[in-house]
């Protein structure tokens, strides 16, 4: 009896696994297919029937096993669903050849030329139109494409979750007093919309990158699933500019570290201790090029000057060859293109490399009170961090344990617990 009471709880702890990860792959696809055939008036239908299939996966798969096929199960089973509203619902009958033709060419493999994912577009850009509020745009798509929890949304915006809550509700309503078009709009407008895309897709990659909680610290299916989408967009003629490239060559650089990032127990390792003979160097040379295309315009975003920080750690042999000055000069730039306190924060690092931690230490005081950083770990790793160099042991550990009660991914926690452990302060 206790063993098969735990064979189940270890299937069902698989199938949570697996349905996260079609989660993240397939919910924004289906979303936005399901977006096009309904309308974009019924968003919230769409989300809620690819929401249900997924339930239903959960509450069935460890006891009945999972399908051959997962992906072609969760779409019949979001079909389905849809053909119960669509049977109830007088305006969208006319929806059911659409949307069994549909099912059927998603049942069937698809070549490679043709997974170019128009409705992803579509539904990014109807969730990034002008008529939306900036914040909530970028919010809106978070959510729908990206399958982001509100938590995960407020993290990424240091902004309390009930405002991203409100945000969601406000968007979705006027979506649907509008009625948005879901389209990839002409150039002029699109150009001025692809700012808060990138947006999105920057976020997603962070998120992915730096997990805000759970056990694991990188989440590699939002990575990638950024860096998909950043490649897309560099194949549509009008949306291949400097500004996406530069996106692209932040995310290489960054994602040939991946592998690097944590040790063999899932534990944190910093930029320091990595083992750069493992980073990816096709990733890297391939980051190089992408930032080369991005110099080729006028323009200079935040994307740019991150992807130039980012390729000073790329050709750094060592940490001690880190180049901090011309990193420092990246910093400044980025401060006067895109202000903002977690850029002043890391430009204290590159200040105290240079100049000593009392310096960095100075450069920390300046910003500490910023509403935004007040629930942001980090603020209070680095503070404390810097104070250990300087021998400042007490206000240090002051600092870790901050730190500490702030930080909520466990391999973060794992690691404070052990700054902790070696600066002689005891248990938690």
């Amino acid at each position: 009896m206790v063993n098969w009471a735990t064979d189940l709880q270890n299937a069902a702890r698989d199938v949570q696994t697996l349905v996260d990860h079609l989660f993240r792959h397939q919910s924004g696809q289906m979303i936005a297919a399901l977006t096009r055939i309904f309308g974009p008036r019924h968003l919230e239908l769409a989300e809620e029937v690819v929401q249900d299939a997924l339930v239903k996966a959960l509450r069935q798969w460890p006891f009945r096993g999972v399908p051959a096929n997962p992906t072609a199960w969760l779409i019949q089973a979001a079909k389905n669903r849809a053909l119960d509203h669509l049977r109830r619902d007088a305006n969208l009958k006319s929806k059911e050849a659409e949307l069994r033709q549909w099912m059927d060419q998603r049942a069937a493999p698809a070549p490679e030329d043709d997974a170019f994912p128009d409705d992803e577009l579509r539904l990014i850009f109807m969730c990034c139109h002008d008529a939306l509020p900036r914040d909530t745009r970028v919010a809106l798509t978070l959510k729908t494409l990206g399958g982001f929890g509100v938590a995960e949304i407020a993290r990424a915006f240091l902004t309390p979750e009930a405002t991203i809550a409100q945000r969601l509700v406000r968007a979705k309503r006027k979506i649907q007093e509008d009625d948005l078009p879901f389209d990839v709009p002409p150039v002029a407008p699109l150009r001025e919309r692809l700012d808060a895309v990138l947006e999105v897709l920057y976020l997603m990659f962070n998120e992915g990158y730096a997990a805000f909680q759970g056990e694991n610290l990188v989440r590699e299916d939002l990575v990638h699933e950024a860096m998909r989408l950043t490649g897309f967009l560099l194949r549509l003629p009008t949306t291949c500019l400097p500004q996406a490239h530069a996106l692209m060559a932040l995310m290489l650089f960054q994602a040939a570290r991946l592998a690097t990032r944590v040790d063999a127990e899932g534990g944190l390792l910093l930029l320091a201790d990595q083992d750069r003979s493992r980073w990816d160097q096709h990733m890297i040379q391939l980051g190089f090029v992408h930032l080369r295309q991005a110099g080729q315009g006028d323009v200079l975003t935040m994307y740019h000057l991150q992807a130039g920080i980012a390729s000073c750690h790329a050709m750094a042999p060592t940490w001690e060859a880190t180049n901090w000055r011309v990193i420092l000069t990246y910093y400044d730039l980025l401060l006067s293109v895109h202000p903002n306190p977690v850029a002043i924060l890391n430009r204290a690092v590159a200040i105290a490399q240079l100049n000593g931690p009392a310096a960095g230490l100075r450069e920390i005081d300046a910003v500490k009170e910023h509403p935004q950083l007040q629930a942001y770990y980090l603020l209070a790793a680095t503070r404390g961090e810097l104070l250990r160099q300087a021998g400042d042991m007490e206000q240090a550990e002051t600092c870790i344990r901050e730190a500490l009660s702030l930080a909520q991914s466990e391999p973060v926690r794992r690691f404070l617990r052990e700054k902790l452990r070696r600066m002689g302060a005891g248990g938690v």
